[in-house]
C-alpha cells in the first residue's frame, strides 16, 4: 500500500521497512469536512442505525464504530480467549516463546526507535505483547508495498488470512506467529480489527481512487485505525479513568486515521508516480483540480487551498485523538503521545514546504524528535491540562 510508509501501534512509529515476511449505545463520531470554514461535525449514531447492519447506505463511520463498539465491550468485561491445548514447541517451551517475543523486540527497535523506547516503561508482559502485534501489522503491511508486492495476489492474502485464523486457535506457523498467538491469548483481542487489516490489503491491490471521503475513512480504519482497537487491550485503560471504553477506543481509532492521512498528504507525489491518487476525487473536482493535476504535480493556488483543508480535517482527527490518549494506563502513555506528536509535525512540515508534497518529502528533523521526546514524557505523566497550568505560571 504506497500511501502507508509506516504501521502504527496506536498509532504510528517508524519508516519503511525491510521485508521481514518469513449496540446499543450512543455515540459520536468525527465527520469533517474540507471546507476551510467548517466546523467540526459530529453525526450521533443511535442504536438503530447500528442494528441497521444490512442497509447499504451506511456510512464508513457507522461500520466501524460497530468494530469499536465490540472491541470495548471485550475490554469492559476482561475476556480471556480459551486456552487450547496444543502440542507446540513455540507455545510449551517458555525459552523458545521468549525468544519470540525477544525477536520481535528486535524488529521493533530496529525499525521503530522512538516507539520502542517509548515501550521500556511499560510491564514486560505488555511491552512483548505491543512488539507482537507491531511486527504481525509490518508483516501485513509488506505484503502488498514490500520487495515482493508484485507477486501478490488475493489468493495469497486469502492464505495469509487463513493463517491469522490459525493464530488465534493457538497453532502458530512461526516465532513471530507464537509471540501473537501467545498475546492474543492472555489479552481480551478480538479477530476483527486484524481480518480487517488483511481487507486493506486487498483494497490495495483492487483500487486506487477514491470518490469521496467516505471511501478513503473505510480505507484508513483498515490500514491504520485497526492497529489502536488491536492495541488499547494490551496498552490498558488508567484505572482512575472515567471515560467510557467506547470513547477510548474511539480516540485512538482517530489516531490511527489522523496518522494515515497525514501518510496520504504527505506521500502525494510518490503514490501519483505509481499510478495512484489517495485523495477525495469529489472534493478534487470541486477544488477545480483534475488528476492531471496531481500528475503534472504543479503547485498552484488550487492546490494550496485543497491542501490547507486536508490538513486541517487530518488535525481534527489528532484532536479528537488526544482525548484519549492520557486515558490509557499511565506507563503505556509515551510511546502514543510520542508518535502523536512526532506525526502531527509532519502535517507543519508539508505547510514549510508550501504544500509541495509533488517533490519534496515532508518530515520532521532529528533535532525536532529529540524535542518532542520529554514533551511527549511530560504530557504522558501530568497530562495536558497539568502541564498548561505549570507553563502559565
Amino acid at each position: 500500500m504506497s500511501s502507508t510508509t509506516c504501521v502504527v501501534v496506536w498509532v504510528s512509529c517508524g519508516s519503511k521497512l525491510e521485508n521481514i515476511t518469513t449496540t446499543t449505545h450512543q455515540k459520536s463520531v468525527v465527520k469533517c469536512s474540507n471546507n476551510n470554514n467548517d466546523k467540526i461535525r459530529f453525526t450521533s449514531i443511535s442504536s438503530a442505525a447500528v442494528a441497521a447492519a444490512s442497509v447499504p447506505s451506511r456510512s464508513s463511520e457507522e461500520k466501524v464504530y460497530e468494530v469499536v463498539l465490540k472491541q470495548a465491550a471485550l475490554v469492559r468485561e476482561q475476556r480471556k480467549r480459551r486456552t487450547i491445548e496444543i502440542d507446540d514447541d513455540f507455545m510449551t517451551n517458555l525459552h523458545l516463546l521468549n525468544a519470540a517475543y525477544d525477536r520481535c523486540g528486535q524488529v521493533c527497535a530496529e525499525y521503530a526507535k522512538t516507539f520502542f523506547l517509548g515501550t521500556q516503561l511499560m510491564t514486560e508482559e505488555r511491552r512483548k505483547a505491543i512488539w507482537a502485534i507491531y511486527v504481525w501489522c509490518r508483516r501485513t503491511d509488506e505484503l502488498v508495498d514490500g520487495p515482493n508486492a508484485s507477486h501478490i495476489t488475493p489468493t495469497a492474502l486469502d492464505r495469509w488470512e487463513q493463517r491469522l485464523n490459525d493464530v488465534f486457535q493457538g497453532r502458530p506457523y512461526d516465532m513471530f506467529d507464537a509471540a501473537l498467538s501467545h498475546t492474543v491469548s492472555n489479552y481480551p483481542v478480538d479477530i476483527q480489527p486484524f481480518k480487517d487489516m488483511i481487507e486493506g490489503m486487498r483494497m490495495d491491490l483492487r483500487k486506487s481512487r477514491y470518490n469521496n471521503f467516505d471511501e478513503l475513512y473505510l480505507y484508513c480504519y483498515y490500514v491504520a485505525g485497526t492497529v489502536g482497537l488491536m492495541s488499547v487491550p494490551v496498552m490498558g485503560i488508567a484505572p482512575d479513568s472515567n471515560s467510557s471504553t467506547e470513547t477510548i477506543y474511539n480516540a485512538a481509532l482517530a489516531l490511527g486515521i489522523a496518522n494515515q492521512l497525514t501518510n496520504i498528504l504527505r506521500d502525494v507525489g510518490e503514490d501519483a508516480r505509481r499510478g495512484r491518487i489517495y485523495l477525495p476525487q469529489d472534493e478534487l473536482a470541486q477544488a477545480g483540480l483534475s488528476e492531471e493535476d496531481i500528475f503534472n504535480g504543479k503547485v498552484t493556488d488550487k492546490w494550496r487551498n485543497f491542501m490547507k483543508g486536508q490538513i486541517k480535517r487530518a488535525r481534527i482527527f489528532f484532536d479528537e485523538a488526544e482525548k484519549g490518549v492520557s486515558e490509557l494506563n499511565s506507563a503505556s502513555r509515551w510511546p502514543v503521545w510520542a508518535s502523536l506528536l512526532l506525526y502531527r509535525q509532519i502535517l507543519d512540515s508539508i505547510e514549510a514546504n508550501d504544500y509541495n508534497n509533488f517533490t519534496k518529502r515532508a518530515y520532521v528533523g532529528q533535532a525536532k524528535k529529540l524535542f518532542s521526546l520529554p514533551a511527549a514524557y511530560a504530557k504522558a505523566f501530568l497530562g495536558p491540562p497539568k502541564l498548561t497550568k505549570m507553563i502559565m505560571r
